[in-house]
């Protein structure tokens, strides 16, 4: 195998202002440790990471968190992303937009607003998120609709409300959505402190599958589902970020820039800060960019594999976490010798039901999980 060949440039930058947020999701991709992280990128910072990502190659912004909305400079920063030329993407909770604001930001450029809700009912996303938030979310919705953005609601899939799928799907539906997005839950940083709560069966999975195919049946193209497959059920490994360092480039709020938005968990590596390096010299140069990319890191069995190609070892993330290995296949193949972890993990799922109550991610958890971090 020879050294992977020089990357094309980030055509997606995720900028993640902030992990400030109002809701407290048992599923959270920040980190754990996010209590340890208070340090935020300033407006000016930010306008360099835009500007030096558009000069790189990047065409699509994502402003996400926590919760994005939540920086009074949020309108600065998508004005700016718009005068350069990006696609820009806010990916919020809800919380903080109101009409005026939706006004002002899409005064300022904003493209695309893509709204989360936890399910279809307001007890569930309301204990999901451990906030009375399901109302507000719903005049949000009316909200990106009368701005004339894409309607575009994402739903995370779980063992707690998987069983919902055909009322949030008519919820989707009758809210006007043009996309919905049915991400199954990826089981690191929040989602694995409670993978014992959250980890469907393989029933519950066959049944939202098929719930899901005939509402896209049944609707055409009159709204567009997606539905993310699951890691652990399926026994075949997926892209990372579609691929380590290809075309994702994630900068955090403290300014770290990292492949994907969990690498930061990875041991032996060093990630660099923009308020140090530029983003030329952290995608093409830096050490944490280039150490996964191609196809020439790899062990056993990945390195002799027909899939390597295709799945490019899959998640380091979850190889690190479950094999204890972040240059491991990961263990969600059926050819990697620890995928008996992820398969008790399934079967455990379906045989009983957890000890242990829901861990919701805030500030306090977050110390207690991360002692003297």
């Amino acid at each position: 195998m020879t050294q992977a060949p020089r990357p094309g440039p980030p055509l997606w930058l995720l900028a993640e202002l902030t992990y400030r947020c109002p809701l407290h999701c048992v599923f959270c991709f920040n980190p754990v440790d996010f209590a340890q992280r208070d340090s935020e990128l300033g407006t000016e910072d930010w306008l360099r990471v835009l500007r030096e990502g558009r000069a790189l190659g990047a065409v699509q912004c994502g402003l996400s968190g926590g919760e994005p909305l939540l920086r009074e400079d949020l309108e600065t920063i998508v004005a700016e992303a718009s005068r350069l030329g990006y696609y820009s993407n806010l990916l919020t909770s809800g919380v903080g937009l109101s009409t005026q604001r939706a006004a002002a930001l899409k005064a300022a450029g904003l493209d695309h607003v893509q709204l989360s809700f936890q399910d279809s009912t307001r007890e569930m996303n309301d204990f999901l998120s451990h906030t009375r938030t399901f109302d507000l979310k719903s005049r949000v919705a009316r909200i990106i609709r009368d701005q004339g953005w894409p309607m575009v609601l994402n739903v995370v899939l779980h063992r707690m409300n998987i069983g919902h799928i055909e009322r949030i799907i008519a919820m989707a539906h009758a809210m006007g959505a043009e996309y919905l997005e049915l991400a199954n839950t990826q089981y690191y940083s929040w989602a694995l402190v409670n993978r014992a709560h959250l980890l469907p069966t393989h029933e519950q999975l066959r049944h939202a599958e098929e719930v899901t195919n005939a509402w896209r049946a049944r609707l055409g193209e009159r709204m567009r589902i997606f539905f993310v497959a699951p890691d652990y059920h399926e026994g075949r490994a997926k892209k990372c970020v579609n691929g380590w360092g290809s075309m994702f480039l994630t900068v955090a709020p403290d300014g770290t820039a990292l492949p994907c938005h969990t690498a930061r968990m990875l041991p032996g590596l060093e990630f660099p800060n923009v308020r140090a390096h530029g983003l030329r010299e952290i995608w093409f140069d830096s050490e944490g960019f280039n150490r996964f990319r191609g196809t020439a890191w790899m062990q056993e069995p990945c390195a002799s594999c027909a899939q390597r190609e295709q799945d490019l070892g899959g998640c380091r993330c979850q190889a690190y976490l479950l094999a204890g290995d972040a240059a491991a296949a990961d263990p969600a193949c059926a050819k990697n010798p620890e995928h008996h972890r992820v398969q008790q993990a399934v079967r455990q799922a379906a045989e009983r039901v957890p000890e242990h109550p829901l861990v919701f991610r805030d500030r306090a958890n977050s110390r207690r999980l991360t002692p003297g971090a």
